[in-house]
Parts: C-alpha cells; sequence; structure tokens
C-alpha cells in the first residue's frame, strides 16, 4: 500500500469501543429461560427484544416493533422475502457500514451483488485461506503462550485470531491495525452514534483510497479480489464495495472471534465431548454445528414487514420491525431433543445461527474454516487442558450477541 494512505484515529483517542459491548448486546447470563416463556406463551409478542432483555431501545421510536419466538414464524420471517425485507437494517447498520451493505437490501438488488461476493468466498478459495492465512496466524498468535503452561484464551487467542486474518486478506499494513479494529468495531456502538459514524467516515475515507490503489496495482488480496472480480459484466460497485469492507471486520471477526469463543467454552465444560474429538478429529465439524445451535453468537436478526400481515396470528402493519430471535429455534424442544443440552453427538438438524434464506451468512464457509483451524491447534498444541482451578470459570453472556469474556485455563503436566 502507497505511504499516502493514513488511517485515522477517533478524535478523542481515550473513547474504548471494546467498553461498549454490555451497553449495545446485554450481558445477560442466561437469556433462554425467558426467551422459552415467551415462546409457551406466543409465537410473537409485541414490543421489541432489547427491552424486553432489560436494554435501552435505542432505535425506531416511530414504528411499531414485534418479537419472534415461534420456530415456525422464524422460518417464514426469513425465507418469504415477498412478504418480508431487509430494510430495517438501513436504520442501524446501514447508517454506519453504508447503504451499499448487500445485508440492507432485497432481490434483485440483492442477488445481483450478493453472487459476486459468493465467487470470492467459495469453498474451495476460503480452504486455500485456510492453508495460507488462518493457519500462519492461529499457529503465531498460540506461540506467545504456548511455553507458559497458562493462558487466558480469549485475551491471548480468539479476540485476536479472526481479526488478525482479515488484516492479512486485507493487505493492511501492522501500522493500521490497532486503528482500524478500533474503527471496526465502533461502528455498531449505537450507543454512542456519534462514535459510530466518525468511525463509519473515516473508515469510507481510508477503504476508497485503498480500492483505488489496489486496481492500479491489483494483488492477490481481498481488496484487489473485490474491486476486480466480474460476474455476468457486473462489478461491484463502490457503494457496495466500501459498504463489504466497513462490515467485514463485525461480520465475519467478531462473530467468530464469539463463535470460537463459545466452542471452546463448551468443549472444556464437556471434557469427555472434549476427549472424543482428540480421539477422533472427524468429528469437529459436528461440534461446530452443536457449539453455533447450542448458543450462537447472534442470537437475534431483523427484518421489516413490507405489507400488513398476520404472523402467528398476531396482525402486524406494514413497515413494523420484526426481531427475530435465532437462539428460540435453536433452542426449540419442539426441534431438538434436550435443546439446553451441549452434545455433539445430537441428531443433525439444521440450526439458524447463519439465518437462511437468501440472506444466509455469505461468510460461513470462512467462519467454518477458521474455527476448525483454531480449535485442531488448540489441540496440536496445548495438551491437557483443563480450566484453570486459580481462576473464575467463563461465563458467556450477552443478549443480542453472546461471548465469555474470559477463559482462564491450564495446560500441559
Amino acid at each position: 500500500m502507497e505511504a499516502a494512505i493514513k488511517i485515522e484515529e477517533y478524535d478523542d483517542p481515550s473513547y474504548d469501543p471494546f467498553s461498549a459491548d454490555d451497553i449495545n448486546f446485554g450481558d445477560t447470563l442466561d437469556p433462554y429461560p425467558l426467551i422459552a416463556q415467551w415462546r409457551e406463551h406466543a409465537p410473537v409478542l409485541e414490543g421489541d427484544y432489547r427491552p424486553k432483555m432489560g436494554l435501552q431501545s435505542a432505535m425506531y421510536p416511530d414504528r411499531k416493533s414485534f418479537t419472534v419466538v415461534g420456530s415456525d414464524e422464524i422460518l417464514t420471517v426469513l425465507t418469504d422475502t415477498d412478504r418480508f425485507s431487509n430494510a430495517g437494517y438501513r436504520f442501524n447498520i446501514g447508517a454506519t457500514f453504508g447503504q451499499g451493505s448487500i445485508s440492507t437490501m432485497d432481490n434483485p438488488e440483492h442477488g445481483r451483488w450478493r453472487k459476486i461476493f459468493q465467487k470470492i468466498f467459495l469453498p474451495q478459495y476460503v480452504k486455500a485461506w485456510g492453508d495460507t492465512i488462518v493457519d500462519p496466524v492461529v499457529h503465531g498468535l498460540m506461540g506467545k503462550f504456548m511455553g507458559s503452561g497458562r493462558a487466558d484464551l480469549i485475551e491471548q487467542f480468539t479476540i485476536l485470531y479472526p481479526f488478525e486474518v482479515i488484516y492479512h486478506q486485507l493487505n493492511l499494513p501492522q501500522s493500521d491495525v490497532r486503528t482500524f479494529q478500533r474503527l471496526a468495531i465502533g461502528q455498531t456502538d449505537y450507543m454512542h452514534a456519534d462514535k459510530a459514524l466518525e468511525a463509519s467516515k473515516k473508515l469510507g475515507e481510508y477503504f476508497i483510497a485503498l480500492v483505488e490503489e489496489r486496481r492500479r496495482n491489483p494483488g492477490d488480496d481481498l481488496v484487489s479480489l473485490l474491486a476486480n472480480t466480474e460476474v455476468d459484466g457486473d462489478y461491484l460497485p463502490e457503494l457496495v464495495l466500501i459498504s463489504f469492507l466497513r462490515q467485514l471486520m463485525n461480520a465475519a471477526g467478531d462473530t467468530t472471534y464469539r463463535g470460537t469463543s463459545i466452542l471452546l467454552t463448551a468443549l472444556l465444560e464437556h471434557p469427555d465431548q472434549y476427549e472424543a474429538i482428540r480421539a477422533d478429529r472427524k468429528l469437529i465439524p459436528q461440534a461446530i454445528e452443536e457449539a453455533l445451535r447450542w448458543d450462537g453468537p447472534v442470537a437475534v436478526q431483523l427484518r421489516m414487514a413490507k405489507e400488513d400481515v398476520v404472523l402467528g396470528g398476531v396482525e402486524i402493519p406494514a413497515g413494523s420491525l420484526l426481531d427475530v430471535v435465532a437462539g428460540a429455534a435453536n433452542r426449540d424442544p419442539a426441534i431438538y431433543t434436550e435443546p439446553e443440552k451441549f452434545d455433539i453427538f445430537r441428531d443433525r438438524k439444521a440450526h439458524f445461527s447463519f439465518s437462511r434464506g437468501p440472506h444466509i451468512c455469505v461468510g460461513q464457509h470462512l467462519a467454518r474454516v477458521e474455527m476448525t483451524r483454531a480449535l485442531h491447534a488448540v489441540m496440536d498444541n496445548l495438551p491437557n487442558l483443563r480450566f484453570d482451578p486459580d481462576m473464575p470459570k467463563p461465563e458467556i453472556r450477552g443478549s443480542m450477541m453472546r461471548v465469555p469474556k474470559h477463559l482462564y485455563v491450564r495446560f500441559g503436566d
């Protein structure tokens, strides 16, 4: 990258976007019993999810809101694109990631641009990134604490590795990494909207310059691929491309960090299952899927009613926003036997953590590759892994997005 392309720090460098996690996403230890009570009462409830979970409702005061917890209704809202739209996201991530975000779009516009992203994120290409980027990042981070016999796997590993993967994919200079991550995470601090919008502006300016430079001097990095890939004669417009790059850190980095942290926590809480995987690595894929089902990193997805509809016996006016509680479907006893239990050996049924329908996560293959490589590395390099008896056990918390803040472990003799 040319030295002239510089990333700008927040005007207030003391602002800490990471400390706003509890305010934005909640600190609830276990939201599932309450969600189950809602589901038993009715599949659709009036009112939005956040205040029901004790969080401040920061958006949409002029719109009716509903919370969807019935599995049939969740599937309907996520897949019936004639009646339900992704336009609700224009009010939050559209304001910061940009109105070019494919997460805010409906077909045919959504499908037109998504096919380009899908071409780049095909499993065969993602697997190559696993070899050339993910493995070196994972082993580089792990090498810093392998000899110590103890670690906080969150602070020293899982909160770092997916972001480092993105830095390498984008081929960012190391001098920009810290500021880039602060701005990227700050974009979703909707309780401090001024900081979120400041981050959006500064990342936008940075990426516009970066794309221009990579079009002049393309490489094999993700920015070059996105800027120069076409499908059926279409290239990504700048608005769509810049929005995607803004969103990448959160969509690929933040959720993968949370998912990996939950996976490792669950396995250490169930050492018999961890040992089964150590004995047979072919069990890793089903362990990942079970972790995503059992306590997926993103509990709630958002949609908007395109027209007046009746859902779950409830009349929903056009323009209403629907909080679609994926975690409710993932813990529905009508679908999964003893859904509150983490069991990698359960009969496999598709979960809702990557959504469903046309907006199913375009980066799901990369997330699975990253989580797989991370778990292999943990098993290869941290023998006799267990919770640190001298430190608090991890607690998975959050109402909107879930993660433990620490995972203290011992390993070795």
